[in-house]
């Protein structure tokens, strides 16, 4: 199914169930969500990755306006909603400020394992161990799936692409596996390297070297 939505280009990666806040500033876009919201109709955030406007990106919905500025700028709340692929790009639509795209949006394979997906969340567990940091994943741990988790693990923004371009979650699910079996060996790499410079300098109790074995 080809259809046609309006387009908010960003340099960021929306994953579909994904919440997100925008700060909404430039004319095109006040109009684009003043619109999208009155007329309860979804937009596409395609993805610009390296300066680079990319074929895939994710349909969005206006959860919320929370703030209207007196000079029109605003605080809103999305959601990511599926995938979509860019067909052709609409640089210039009559009496509109903003572009929009024809797009077609790919089926998408839910067969992801429960174990397998348990699996990534311990190993993202592990991770923020490693990096002392705190994340709420807002869901129960049984009810996550790879997109759910894919921001809460450093991936960089062509990583988060290459994510969003499998189109199974069975596959999405053994792509976060390997990034963490890469990471993971690293970070412990380096809380060692980090215990090893707290000790330099301190008193150490060492068993010495016996000659006469």
């Amino acid at each position: 199914m080809t259809n046609f939505i309006p387009i908010f280009p960003l340099s960021i990666i929306v994953f579909p169930g994904e919440n997100l806040n925008l700060h909404i500033f430039e004319p095109r876009y006040k109009q684009l969500i003043a619109e999208c919201f009155e007329q309860k109709k979804p937009f596409g955030i395609p993805a610009v990755v390296n300066k680079e406007l990319k074929d895939l990106g994710t349909l969005v919905e206006v959860t919320a306006i929370k703030k209207v500025y007196e000079d029109g700028k605003m605080d809103i709340t999305t959601r990511g909603v599926k995938v979509f692929r860019l067909l052709e790009l609409i640089k210039e639509i009559p009496e509109k400020l903003y572009s929009g795209a024809i797009v077609t949006y790919p089926e998408d394979e839910d067969d992801g394992k429960r174990e397998l997906m348990q699996k990534v969340v311990k190993g993202i567990k592990e991770l923020h161990r490693l990096l002392e940091v705190s994340k709420d994943f807002k869901k129960p741990e049984e009810e996550l799936k790879a997109f759910d988790v894919a921001h809460h693990m450093g991936l960089n923004i062509d990583e988060e692409y290459e994510l969003l371009g499998l189109f199974r979650e069975g596959q999405r699910q053994e792509y976060l596996k390997r990034h963490l079996g890469k990471v993971i060996p690293m970070l412990s790499e380096m809380e060692n390297l980090k215990d090893k410079v707290k000790l330099n300098g301190h008193f150490r109790n060492l068993e010495s070297f016996d000659f006469d074995l």
